[in-house]
């Protein structure tokens, strides 16, 4: 049986962490100084702040050489919290995303910039792409892929008719919560959360409350703040919406899927930002249409073989054209500066009727 440790060792070894943190307060400090350095040098060049394969390249280079006892997975976290509260010395990220407090989408901008944000919350997705576009956001986060709903359907349509690019990717498991003011399922009228939340825990919905109304709104937080405000009303949110309206876990994780998550695109204009340069684990996303004709399809993926490039996502959206028309989206593993990337671009082009680069990011590193 081990021994009960005596008060004196718990000390020692607490007066230990506390000397500890001191040494890293004082190297934490010492890197911000250097991160102003930096900036300083940036703004007389004129290049931009953030450079998200620069982070991915520093997170992965760390979790290289990382001898433990702290876990890999916790390297990022911690990293971007840091060049977070260094980037804010530089300058203020502005980061538009689908509000209020309390959203997934605020939980995928923070997981992705950290908390050393201006945040921007929008009441629609479509008010995060116009605020990204107008300059009132620098950057735009925007949910594209459920693992359960499949793709976020408005997300993809606007990427057509705006000038926005993704610079970066965020994936976030979606834990989805019961939220009311009563501790009960009782007297519950309506359900309101966001239409792909209902959707996600329609199972759950259908064998607990058959006969309650359910009432899409904007956002889970929007249904979080609703249910606040009137007891016979319940949300579906997260439980940092429920500490941020005052709301009891009626009923925790009723999400169908255990393994449920949404990837977020991270967006800005491409007169603000450059693309990314190669991180060495890169995604590119494009969307493409082709002729009404037999074997067009076919044709359209073969320079995507030929050079030896990855498909990882192909996605179909109706044109509107009121012909049948499709637009293909389409995300490839690799960067445009690799050369065979290049080429089956290239090749990709001139078989497409409408081709558009959506942009090229480092692939998500957690």
């Amino acid at each position: 049986m081990a021994e009960t440790p005596t008060p004196d060792e718990l000390l020692a070894l607490r007066n230990q962490i506390d000397a500890v943190d001191r040494e890293l307060l004082a190297l934490l400090n010492r890197r911000a100084g250097l991160a102003q350095a930096v900036g300083e040098l940036k703004k007389k060049e004129g290049s931009v702040v953030f450079r998200p394969e620069r982070e991915a390249q520093v997170i992965d280079g760390l979790k290289a050489v990382n001898p433990g006892p702290l876990k890999s997975e916790s390297v990022a976290p911690i990293w971007r919290e840091i060049m977070s509260a260094c980037r804010a010395l530089e300058t203020p990220t502005r980061v538009a995303y689908l509000g209020p407090a309390g959203t997934f989408s605020e939980l995928a901008a923070l997981g992705f910039f950290g908390s050393s944000i201006q945040r921007v919350p929008c009441a629609s997705i479509d008010e995060v792409f116009r605020t990204t576009t107008a300059g009132a956001a620098d950057f735009g986060v925007v949910p594209v892929e459920n693992s359960t709903e499949g793709v976020v359907a408005r997300s993809l349509d606007l990427f057509l008719t705006t000038p926005l690019f993704i610079i970066g990717e965020t994936s976030l498991f979606v834990r989805h919560n019961l939220l009311r003011k009563e501790n009960s399922l009782e007297g519950i009228e309506a359900v309101c959360a966001h239409p792909q939340a209902l959707a996600q825990c329609h199972l759950w919905l259908s064998n607990h409350l058959p006969n309650v109304e359910r009432r899409p709104v904007a956002s889970n937080a929007e249904g979080a703040r609703l249910a606040s405000e009137d007891p016979r009303l319940a949300g579906i949110a997260s439980e940092r919406a429920a500490s941020e309206y005052g709301l009891h876990v009626v009923a925790p994780a009723i999400q169908d899927d255990p393994h449920n998550r949404t990837r977020f695109a991270i967006v800005t204009h491409p007169d603000r930002h450059p693309q990314p340069k190669a991180s060495g684990h890169d995604c590119t996303s494009l969307v493409v249409s082709v002729l009404n004709r037999p074997g067009a399809v076919h044709d359209m993926l073969v320079p995507l073989k030929q050079y030896g490039v990855s498909m990882t996502r192909f996605e179909s959206r109706p044109a509107r054209s009121g012909q049948w028309e499709y637009y293909f989206y389409i995300d490839v593993q690799g960067h445009p500066d690799q050369p065979h990337v290049a080429q089956a671009l290239k090749e990709l082009r001139d078989v497409c009727a409408f081709f558009k680069l959506l942009g090229t990011y480092p692939i998500d590193v957690h």
